[in-house]
């Protein structure tokens, strides 16, 4: 699938799966990286580990923000000035309980008159990448997908779980796929109701250039210097070294 098929993708269904983006070497290479994380500021370990802002940990994340199969696509869908609002790594373990279904940011309210045409969907503000770092399969805890409902123009209620007839959808894949989707897509993170596997994933968030990086913590963040010497003229755009501009 090229990349104005997988633009068409989150025009029409909101997501997008590409396979085989990483291969075995960069999988066990981001595992063992987690497993060496330690929580900072709003960071937490449990039964979810969650981890912001990665990329300033070490150079070793920096390739992982443009892969070479996922940068065209959101050079195409956001810009190509588009840069990174964050790259998360998550850790679920068994007896995870998985989160509720919900979007992660609608970019405008408008009439739903205007949702509701076939043909009309926001433009593109906000795309997660999430990178699979194991097979997912039903008791590990997919996500789970309402295609189309980037059109609702709203969040789920609570307890819905279907748009216009169309219910959700468990993403099953194998170890190196990525799943790209919209921040106004319904979607759901499973239970971990595995007999003892970890559920290993990466994410990157891509942002149009107007939209904020929200680096925590806010007020004392400071770019790592190691990460910054490492990081190639793309890299460091990404990270938000961007053109003079209007508002700049």
């Amino acid at each position: 699938m090229g990349v104005q098929e997988q633009l068409q993708a989150l025009h029409d269904d909101g997501f997008v799966l590409i396979r085989d983006v990483l291969d075995a070497l960069q999988i066990a290479l981001i595992r063992c990286a987690i497993d060496d994380l330690q929580p900072l500021h709003w960071d937490y370990q449990g039964l979810l580990e969650h981890y912001k802002c990665v990329f300033n940990r070490s150079p070793l994340w920096l390739s992982f923000l443009d892969l070479p199969a996922l940068i065209g696509l959101a050079e195409a869908a956001l810009g190509d000035d588009c840069h990174i609002i964050g790259q998360t790594a998550w850790r679920s373990h068994p007896g995870y309980p998985g989160l509720p279904l919900h979007l992660d940011h609608l970019p405008m309210q408008l009439p739903p008159w205007l949702y509701a045409q076939h043909d009309f969907s926001l433009p593109m503000q906000i795309i997660t990448a999430q990178l699979y770092l194991c097979d997912i399969d039903l008791a590990i805890g997919p996500t789970w997908v309402v295609p189309g409902s980037h059109r609702a123009g709203r969040a789920p209620e609570p307890g819905e779980d279907s748009w216009q007839g169309q219910g959700a959808q468990a993403l099953l894949c194998r170890a190196g796929t990525v799943l790209v989707f919209r921040s106004d897509l319904w979607h759901r993170g499973a239970a971990n109701s595995s007999a003892g596997q970890v559920r290993d994933m990466l994410q990157v968030h891509y942002g149009r250039r107007m939209v904020a990086q929200k680096f925590s913590p806010y007020l004392s963040w400071q770019f790592n210097p190691q990460v910054l010497a490492a990081a190639t003229a793309r890299q460091r755009r990404l990270l938000g070294e961007h053109a003079e501009s209007e508002y700049d």
